[in-house]
């Protein structure tokens, strides 16, 4: 039967880790905790649950998952977050398939979103996501701050049961990160060299807004479907928009450019 290793990046993740950790035990056989050098009660909290513990300054998400895959003991991997847990349904279904991982390179799993105030039923949901995989076969991919898994070869089957996300506990964090997470995209674009007009925050922004509050009928959830899908907006917007103002910068400093 194959082995599962369970993969965890953390910083200052002292109020949300240990559910996340409790959430694994039966399930996975290790756990390998990535610390970004966290300054709070995180690795005390962790130390009961975690058999491989890694220091190691924030590399970015890309490369610090890739690391915390690395160091598994184990080639099928489980990757989390400290603001996700298994539910008992998913845990059930990992196990229920566990002897028959091999026929495929990765599962999928749908993620369910807790915003605020409420269970997102519409926005962000059905969110079907790669988490269980054999790292032979897949990798940590993406573009910083948003990694995914990357299905090299084989197929992909699906597991039962939501992973659960604790992501905004209130707006004004959903605020903060907005403006992080933006920032770190922005920059690693304009590394890229990805063209963007001047007309891409809006275009881009709008169908954002309308693809998850309409398609995906976010409507459906209330206040706060309408409040994730406004912020969703504005996060593309922002994005875009600080591209635009880093080329700017740069075009306006540069030696010979008059001001």
């Amino acid at each position: 039967m194959p082995r599962i290793s369970a993969c965890i990046i953390s910083y200052n993740e002292e109020e949300r880790i240990e559910d996340c950790l409790r959430s694994l035990r039966g399930v996975v056989d290790e756990i390998v905790l990535v610390d970004s050098l966290s300054t709070d009660r995180t690795l005390e909290i962790a130390a009961p649950y975690v058999d491989k513990l890694v220091h190691q300054a924030f590399l970015g998400h890309v490369e610090q998952k890739n690391l915390a895959f690395d160091e598994a003991s184990h080639d099928w991997v489980l990757s989390l977050d400290c603001d996700e847990r298994l539910t008992p349904e998913l845990a059930a279904s990992i196990l229920a398939h566990k002897e028959a991982l091999e026929r495929h390179a990765a599962w999928e799993l749908t993620r369910k979103t807790f915003y605020v105030y409420r269970w997102l039923d519409h926005a962000w949901y059905p969110e079907w996501r790669v988490r269980l995989f054999d790292r032979r076969r897949a990798r940590n991919g993406g573009t910083n701050p948003h990694d995914k898994v990357i299905v090299r070869e084989g197929t992909v089957g699906r597991l039962d049961g939501d992973l659960l996300h604790l992501s905004y506990p209130s707006l004004s964090h959903h605020l903060r990160t907005m403006d992080h997470f933006t920032e770190v995209a922005a920059r690693e674009l304009v590394a890229k060299g990805k063209r963007v007009s001047l007309l891409t925050p809006f275009t881009h922004s709008t169908w954002k807004f309308v693809r998850l509050y309409v398609l995906e009928r976010a409507f459906l959830d209330g206040f706060a479907g309408f409040t994730v899908s406004l912020l969703s907006g504005v996060h593309v917007f922002v994005k875009y928009a600080k591209v635009l103002c880093l080329r700017y910068r740069d075009a306006a400093t540069r030696p010979g450019t008059r001001g």
